[in-house]
């Protein structure tokens, strides 16, 4: 249940308001307290815990989110933009290597991955339920990864026959086969392999 500060409903028909800079910082704030929260607890930390954290009362984090489901799916969606945002920075950061660029954005692909595993219960039962939208991330990664592939096979230092699509099911088969094994210090390995073979080699 909200907490009782939390503001009356906007009256139907009236544009929502602007949100002030700082209630966008507590927002922010209240995401980043609750992904690490979320993260060193598997999902199992309360949101009065994260609101002690992030040092705001519990109608503040009530405010921005007024359930669990809506805080994880806030979580979730913050998380998915900044992976899939984070490509035109690597490839200006990258610009004459692509490759790199690509074995950058895989890491961050894979802290997106690690990030979603504390939050994966609530996301599961909110899917099922309806009251978390579906996303469609593995369209929005896939997209993600072509212009990278792209920059890199004009520059000839990555394969031009290898499709955004193939890459994205390499890089889940690695993060599926390394969290069933338990085995995350296998990732970054399983993902220079990956760059390798789509780099093109130098007597090609």
């Amino acid at each position: 249940m909200p907490a009782p500060d939390s503001p009356a409903p906007e009256p139907a028909g009236r544009r929502a308001r602007p949100v002030r800079a700082d209630a966008r910082r507590n927002r922010d704030h209240l995401l980043a307290v609750a992904r690490e929260a979320f993260a060193a607890t598997d999902g199992r930390t309360s949101l009065d815990a994260i609101a002690r954290e992030a040092g705001v009362g519990i109608g503040t984090l009530y405010r921005h989110f007024p359930t669990r489901e809506a805080l994880v799916e806030a979580i979730y969606a913050a998380e998915l933009d900044a992976v899939v945002d984070s490509v035109p920075a690597l490839l200006a950061e990258h610009e004459q290597a692509p490759e790199a660029a690509l074995r950058a954005w895989a890491d961050r692909y894979a802290a997106f991955v690690a990030a979603k595993r504390g939050l994966s219960d609530t996301l599961r039962a909110g899917w099922a339920a309806g009251t978390i939208a579906t996303p469609a991330t593995r369209e929005r990664l896939t997209a993600a990864i072509a212009p990278i592939l792209d920059a890199g096979a004009a520059s000839g230092s990555l394969r031009a026959d290898v499709t955004p699509e193939e890459v994205t099911l390499l890089l889940l088969g690695v993060f599926l086969s390394t969290t069933a094994a338990d085995s995350p210090h296998l990732t970054g390995p399983m993902l220079d392999l990956i760059v390798d073979a789509v780099r093109v080699a130098p007597d090609r």
